[in-house]
């Protein structure tokens, strides 16, 4: 399910709404509101992440082999999928950076 966190202070949720790393209907943010740090969407937004941030890096580095010699077209798709995969790193922060606020 995706909603709008209606705050990130609500005492009735210890960790508060964690930010996933897709997107709901029309892009916009999709959160997980659950007292359950360890359940299954958690775990899932987890390796989402984690599988995010891997493709991103092997992205840069193929990037860096092309970037030399490559055509103009390919060029472009090399930049529309780096483009994406630093979108996917930047929510990654965002929301790691909401959790550990949470915790200070």
């Amino acid at each position: 399910m995706c909603t709008a966190p209606e705050s990130t202070d609500s005492p009735e949720l210890p960790y508060g709404p964690r930010l996933l790393p897709w997107s709901g209907q029309e892009g916009k943010p999709c959160y997980l509101i659950t007292d359950d740090h360890g359940g299954p969407v958690s775990r899932l937004a987890d390796a989402t992440e984690s599988i995010q941030l891997g493709m991103g890096g092997e992205l840069l580095v193929h990037a860096r082999e092309l970037l030399p010699d490559t055509p103009r077209g390919e060029l472009r798709f090399l930049a529309e999928r780096l483009a994406e995969a630093l979108r996917d790193a930047l929510r990654v922060a965002e929301s790691r950076g909401q959790r550990l606020n949470r915790l200070n």
